[in-house]
């Protein structure tokens, strides 16, 4: 079998095997075929496309490549959930502590923000103490006693999967719905999910922009996740404007712990308690969403939600103090509110500009290795849709030095946009993609 011959086959538009894919992701990972070739075959799957059982062979030989964790006999009702990145998405630390408190189990790996899109571990290691390098064997033991694992990638899970991503960013083929879609599943199966709720981001602040382009993607991974004997369940999620109020490490620690407590932001509590509704019905924990919800908001309301959250800290060796009390967590140097210009309705919150600016202030980094700044980040007062009266506080900068502000200040502004007339919200969902079927759902 050689490369050259599958790189042809996939420029003519043909089907590859199984064989096919098993040999060129397993000879590429072994550094037996050249990045050239990679490239190549990857331009060739942008602009051809592939099959859902070429995408689902592509997958599980990536998810092969490497280690596989084996949650089995470890956990009844195992679940995972996967955002495909936004800005003041901090809901896995409020989503996991909920779908753990109604008896679900979850191993999570995450990863660190590249661009304006922010990363769980840089979140958690705002929380002084905290590890997010836990090794296979620390793990799978915390798993085994707690049910509840939040850490970066252990051991050598889906290696071909980083070098293909590495290689795909510097030849213009990140955009392949294929290459996207094997990419995310690859390393949740190779994590031993079993049951994964995938939360796609759709608008400026999010990679797919349009309902359409998340849609296909979401579909395309739930169909992955069937082929492989998985199940999958994909919400298609607003990132038009940041979730919540807080963008930056410390400031989404402080609002996940405030929603912990019942007292978040509408839009972030919101959408939490539909993503953990819609895990615990994959683990079969509830018959309905309607009957998980009810189960979730208890686990909310009643404290212990946020008792599971303090036992993850502690089992992590983060120091539960900086929880109990987060006016400990650091806090940058510069706070600097800004007030509304004009009396008027917001009919735009630009989520992206707002990413960008996190990251000028130092929030996210733009290569990867790169230290951020955990205290500094941009609070968000109000939503699309709202009026507001003239002086009204709009958002707040935290920064560390009079010029990082200043070249934040001015994009800010122009990311919120004014009507004079009254402007419709946004939804916080669009559409529950499911196995077969896709049920429409919109949320004020």
């Amino acid at each position: 079998m050689r490369a050259v011959d599958i790189i042809i086959k996939k420029r003519d538009g043909e089907e590859l095997t199984t064989e096919e894919i098993n040999y060129f992701i397993s000879a590429y990972t072994r550094d037996e075929i050249p990045d050239y070739q990679a490239a190549a075959w990857a331009m060739a799957v942008l602009l051809n496309g592939m099959t859902a059982k070429e995408i689902t062979d592509l997958t599980l030989a990536m998810a092969q490549s490497g280690d596989i964790l084996d949650l089995t006999g470890m956990a009844d009702h195992a679940v995972d959930k996967h955002s495909t990145g936004g800005v003041g998405d901090k809901t896995t630390l409020v989503v996991q502590p909920l779908v753990v408190a109604c008896g679900a189990q979850v191993g999570k790996m995450s990863g660190r923000g590249l661009g304006f899109s922010g990363g769980t571990l840089d979140k958690l290691e705002s929380i002084p103490g905290y590890r997010v390098d836990l090794s296979k064997d620390e793990f799978l033991k915390q798993f085994r006693e707690i049910g509840n694992v939040l850490t970066g990638q252990t051991g050598d899970l889906a290696p071909a999967d980083g070098k293909l991503y590495a290689l795909r960013d510097v030849t213009g083929t990140v955009a392949s719905l294929p290459l996207i879609a094997s990419s995310i599943m690859s390393k949740k199966i190779a994590a031993g999910a079993h049951s994964i709720v995938l939360d796609v981001k759709a608008g400026v602040g999010a990679f797919m922009q349009s309902v359409e382009d998340a849609r296909q993607l979401a579909k395309l991974m739930v169909e992955i996740a069937r082929q492989a004997g998985r199940r999958a369940t994909g919400v298609i999620s607003d990132m038009n404007q940041p979730l919540g109020n807080a963008v930056g490490n410390v400031l989404e620690v402080k609002e996940a712990i405030q929603t912990l407590h019942g007292e978040g932001p509408e839009d972030l509590t919101e959408h939490c308690l539909e993503i953990a509704s819609y895990m615990l019905v994959l683990t079969d924990l509830a018959r309905t969403v309607i009957e998980a919800r009810q189960q979730v908001e208890d686990a909310l309301n009643s404290g212990k939600a946020w008792e599971k959250f303090r036992q993850l800290v502690i089992a992590q060796n983060g120091d539960v103090s900086y929880i109990d009390h987060p006016e400990k967590l650091s806090q940058a140097r510069i706070i600097h509110p800004v007030y509304a210009s004009r009396s008027g309705y917001l009919s735009q919150i630009h989520a992206q500009i707002v990413g960008e600016m996190a990251v000028v202030l130092g929030a996210g980094r733009e290569k990867k290795g790169q230290q951020i700044d955990h205290a500094v980040g941009i609070e968000i007062h109000h939503k699309v849709g709202d009026f507001l009266e003239q002086g009204e506080k709009l958002f707040t900068i935290h920064a560390d030095s009079e010029q990082k502000l200043q070249e934040a200040l001015p994009a800010l502004k122009k990311a919120h946009q004014w009507s004079n007339e009254p402007v419709d919200p946004l939804p916080l969902f669009y559409e529950v993609v499911m196995e077969g079927q896709r049920l429409h759902k919109t949320k004020k």
